[in-house]
């Protein structure tokens, strides 16, 4: 372990919730997800604790049984452009898929977002699981889950070519001699692949931090693979520190059998803390929020990893229905879990619904009984950071206010930014371009 190694933290916003129910508390604005006066303030608030990054996730198709935050909601790029204005050192982190976009397009407004930002953009790489997402964009049937990945690896080589197109100091700009660029500097990229071709020059020059973050957030086999050979940081999801402890033991080893530093790759699992002054006041707090979710919109929710599979269909209390590979070319990392969560447990229909749509999770109670878990977890070689969604009404603020100062006094967590790069805040090294000269190195 780094001697100075410091905890990261990054910040979900995600409107009116990421439950089917949330958006009827009392606390919680309906309009949430398209109040821009809303994002900000958790964002401002967000940069008060020092967080790393916000982030801002996405997809690409709706139906009536969608979770209300998602049919009606910001696209990514253009909410962290505006967000990017009124703040200063926090990283800006969107979602976007390689299966519904170009890579010569998403390279450009990726690398102008880390240009109107100061180098703080980064980009969560998704495939789409939704099957229902192809029907958007007239391209056919939704390739499965191991194309997707091929799909994927490619698009973000050619993404990460077109990022190194200049050379940093390809940019003369010499008034008097009348030399804008210097040729030698501008590189095409010349990609024919499996999936693309493109050519390059891309038409924006490389960054501050050198290019964007790249995230990845699948924890299948093909999704593990890919983030070990071209992922800056992971977002995954765990109940225990044991299953976490397992999937970042995992992809570090990866990372080092492609030759790279496992320091090199951070883990994040996201998480939603519950703060009480008590035990039983977070745990007051977090039944609050769940007994707002009917069975029926728990079926629904369910429903959405499993291609919106109607669950309504079985007994509520036999145990949960064999169906099948079911899920497999979606969220199938996800239904996976499910899936053996239910075997091992015997758990039903139920309380599959209800625990997947109310997930408690291991952060719940005092703020010192949730920054002792954070710790353990990082310490324990579970975690290099967490993702932190608000699970409550007022959640993440109370996060900020009472449990930040504690990892700060313990030393675990920065009092002040590093750096005004999410890059150099993260702690990652800066990306040499590819085509740049070696520099000598005296004796």
């Amino acid at each position: 372990m780094a001697k100075n190694r410091q905890l990261k933290l990054g910040a979900v916003l995600h409107g009116v919730g990421s439950s089917m129910s949330a958006w009827r508390h009392p606390d919680i604005p309906s309009d949430a997800s398209i109040n821009w006066p809303r994002y900000l303030e958790q964002a401002q608030l967000a940069e008060q604790g020092k967080f790393d990054f916000i982030f801002i996730a996405d997809g690409l198709t709706i139906s009536e049984k969608s979770i209300p935050h998602f049919l009606n909601r910001f696209e990514p790029l253009t909410l962290l452009s505006s967000l990017g204005a009124v703040t200063s050192r926090i990283g800006l982190v969107g979602t976007l898929s390689t299966s519904y976009s170009e890579p010569f397009t998403v390279a450009r407004q990726f690398a102008s977002l880390d240009h109107i930002s100061g180098g703080r953009a980064g980009w969560n790489v998704v495939t789409s699981p939704g099957e229902a997402t192809a029907a958007n964009f007239n391209k056919g049937e939704h390739p499965d889950h191991s194309k997707r990945y091929r799909l994927a690896a490619e698009y973000l080589e050619v993404a990460k070519g077109l990022w190194d197109s200049w050379e940093d100091d390809a940019f003369v700009r010499d008034k008097e001699s009348g030399v804008f660029f210097d040729p030698d500097k501008m590189h095409r990229l010349n990609h024919k692949g499996e999936f693309f071709s493109v050519e390059g020059p891309l038409n924006v020059a490389r960054s501050k931090q050198g290019r964007p973050i790249v995230f990845q957030a699948g924890s299948s086999e093909p999704g593990r693979d890919l983030a070990a050979r071209t992922a800056d940081a992971v977002f995954t999801g765990h109940e225990t520190i044991e299953e976490a402890q397992a999937f970042y033991a995992d992809v570090k080893r990866r990372a080092a059998e492609y030759g790279r530093s496992p320091d090199e790759i951070l883990i994040f699992p996201g998480i939603g803390p519950i703060v009480g002054a008590t035990d039983e006041e977070a745990e007051r707090r977090y039944e609050e929020i769940a007994s707002l979710a009917s069975v029926e919109d728990a079926l629904l929710y369910l429903g959405r990893f499993f291609d919106h599979h109607d669950f309504s269909a079985y007994p509520l209390d036999e145990p949960f229905p064999d169906i099948g590979d079911l899920g497999t070319n979606s969220f199938r990392s996800t239904t996976d879990r499910i899936k053996q969560k239910a075997k091992e447990n015997g758990w039903t229909l139920r309380q599959v619904a209800l625990r997947t749509m109310t997930p408690k999770g291991p952060f719940v109670g005092t703020p010192e009984k949730v920054a002792d878990r954070l710790a353990q977890w990082f310490e324990g070689s579970a975690a290099d950071g967490f993702i932190v969604g608000e699970a409550v009404p007022g959640g993440f603020a109370d996060f900020v206010k009472y449990v930040v100062p504690l990892l700060q006094a313990r030393g675990l967590y920065r009092s002040e930014y590093e750096q005004d790069t999410l890059r150099g805040n993260l702690g990652l090294p800066f990306p040499v371009n590819r085509y740049a000269a070696p520099v000598a190195v005296r004796s």
